[in-house]
């Protein structure tokens, strides 16, 4: 039925056929550009993501890949609309856009393209109304600055972190602005590599357009626009009905970050979490001002982790767009670490998203404790190596490394993955020593560093690198190494992440979390090791096999198993930790 106003009401089948094809134009604009670009850290650590909006900017659909990037997304057409007037954008059209506090991103190396949407025209000269936008938001291995890579430790303002970009036009009609192309390319370290990952970024923006004319002329636009407000009313109930789940009270956690990579230190990260009836309201009062550093998040990193931090309790497997907003109240002051002013240095902000996550889970573990995970490594471990390889020719590497994920309470931790918000793989050595002169010496699970627990914390990794033939620069970026990721309900702390040069004459250079860009010649490796996770519920109640198993696989040693454990357990002697736990229950 079509109403006055020209919209029309659909059933909830007719809206769920229309959210998958929605879903489908989105996921076709993920993989056309992961599989065109040409960056290791987009092609194969898919660090990018796309999205479809409304008219009006609101988020309709987010791919399922990276939850820190609804951070880029949820105020980036908004802004968009406030520069250009819709009457001033044209079919073809594309704006690109970076900037934390102009454009509404979360850092600088995440560069977001939006492209206008418009309903077929209703004659051959005219140009059809508005319908939408669609997006793909892509992690650029360099966006200039002081360091290569963008993130490294000694960065204190935004100036220093690689080029801003406010919401301007990269296609006018169709065709590149070449001037600011230009501009943009001429920033950048490596930019051969940087224009084939715009360009790929460009690519699957015109797929999704032509995806659309597609859908346009099997259903109508305000069919699609009506299930488009559908899918986010839908959402909406869907949150406000979880949050209802929950029980009403007042929950507070405290957690801390290490250190800003300069003088501050423990830097409180404060939650309070109001549940009452289909509301919830985080509010950070009590944070650590924003810092030195730039560990400093931005309102909409804050917000994209408050959003992914109760989605996965409330809501898991509900789509992603503007409706989990409705039920939620986030509050903030300005000036804080979690919500930085202008000019802060906001490169390492995925640092403190997993903090706040780590909060959010600490804080409803009193709520929800069957739902909650234990801490996970808690970062978003950044490192960066370029130089003038054996060839001569100038690289540049970035990576972030996964670490332990906490423990469930039903299932250990996973080993060596990405947590939370950073949902991208550990680049394959395969492709690392393909593409870069770089020798990757040891690849390995951390013994002993899962936490111990009725389930235990995840492991987390070590990985050896060297250069071949040549001195590099290198960086690294990292968090939970002074303190340990916590464990729940009697579960152990996990282990630290450190870092490390060592020379092949046996000296070894510890380095800290957060390091400036430094030399590291041929005759030494780059030690990495990530943090853990914590464990789960009392080590006691772990079932003896698993404890033998723990020891068997070397993911610990049987020092470990003897101190956290009741009795070790081993391949002759099985039932030992069966016997204790009885003895000790």
């Amino acid at each position: 039925m079509t109403r006055a106003n020209g919209s029309e009401d659909l059933t909830a089948i007719e809206i769920e056929l229309l959210r998958n094809a929605l879903g489908s134009i989105c996921d076709e604009m993920y993989v056309a550009l992961m599989k065109s670009a040409y960056s290791t850290n987009i092609k194969e650590r898919k660090d990018h993501s796309a999205a479809i909006f409304d008219a009006s900017g609101r988020v309709v659909i987010q791919g399922e890949s990276q939850p820190l990037h609804l951070a880029s997304m949820l105020g980036l057409v908004e802004v968009v609309l406030q520069r250009y007037p819709i009457d001033a954008m044209a079919p073809g059209d594309m704006f690109v856009s970076n900037d934390p506090f102009v454009g509404k991103g979360s850092h600088l190396p995440d560069v977001a393209l939006v492209m206008p949407i418009f309903a077929p025209a209703e004659d051959a000269n005219g140009r059809g109304p508005l319908f939408g936008f669609i997006a793909n938001i892509a992690h650029h291995a360099d966006i200039g600055g002081m360091a290569p890579g963008g993130i490294a430790g000694g960065m204190t303002e935004i100036y220093q972190e690689g080029l801003r970009i406010p919401p301007i036009r990269l296609l006018a009609g169709g065709e590149i602005v070449s001037d600011v192309l230009d501009l943009i390319l001429l920033n950048v370290r490596v930019p051969t590599e940087r224009r084939g990952d715009y360009m790929a970024q460009i690519a699957a923006n015109r797929l999704g357009e032509r995806r659309f004319s597609e859908l346009f002329r099997k259903h109508s636009p305000a069919r699609v626009r009506a299930a488009s407000v559908g899918v986010i009313e839908a959402v909406a109930r869907r949150m406000r009905s979880g949050i209802a789940a929950l029980p009403d009270g007042v929950y507070r956690f405290e957690d801390v970050l290490d250190d800003d990579g300069f003088d501050a230190e423990q830097i409180p990260i404060v939650l309070t979490i109001t549940v009452d009836g289909e509301h919830i309201t985080f509010d950070f009062d009590g944070t650590g001002a924003q810092v030195k550093g730039n560990i400093n998040n931005s309102w909409a990193g804050l917000q994209a982790s408050v959003l992914f931090g109760l989605k996965v309790l409330v809501d898991p497997d509900g789509p992603t767009n503007h409706g989990m907003l409705e039920p939620v109240t986030i509050k903030a002051a300005p000036g804080t670490v979690v919500n930085a002013v202008f000019p802060a240095a906001t490169a390492g902000r995925s640092q403190t998203c997993q903090r706040v996550i780590d909060a959010i889970l600490g804080a409803l573990s009193a709520a929800v404790p069957e739902k909650v995970i234990a801490a996970g490594n808690g970062a978003n471990l950044l490192i960066a190596f370029s130089g003038d390889g054996p060839s001569g020719d100038y690289y540049l590497y970035m990576e972030t490394i996964g670490g332990g994920a906490g423990a469930r309470a039903y299932k250990d931790g996973t080993d060596g993955v990405q947590v939370h918000t950073t949902n991208t793989s550990n680049l394959p050595i395969e492709a690392l020593e393909r593409e870069y002169p770089l020798l990757v010496e040891r690849y390995e699970l951390v013994q002993d560093s899962g936490g111990a627990g009725t389930h235990r914390g995840g492991l987390g990794l070590r990985r050896d690198y060297r250069g071949i033939g040549h001195t590099l620069a290198f960086s690294v970026h990292g968090e939970r190494y002074r303190t340990p990721p916590w464990g729940l309900f009697g579960g152990a702390e996990g282990a630290t992440g450190q870092h490390a040069i060592l020379h092949d004459d046996g000296r070894v250079i510890p380095l800290p979390a957060k390091t400036e860009t430094i030399p590291v010649g041929p005759d030494a490796v780059v030690s990495i090791v990530t943090p853990g996770a914590g464990g789960y519920g009392p080590p006691g109640q772990r079932d003896p096999s698993e404890v033998a198993e723990d020891l068997e696989s070397g993911k610990y040693t049987d020092e470990y198993i003897r101190a956290h454990y009741p009795q070790p357990a081993n391949a002759e002697n099985p039932g030992a930790a069966g016997d204790a736990k009885e003895t000790s229950s």
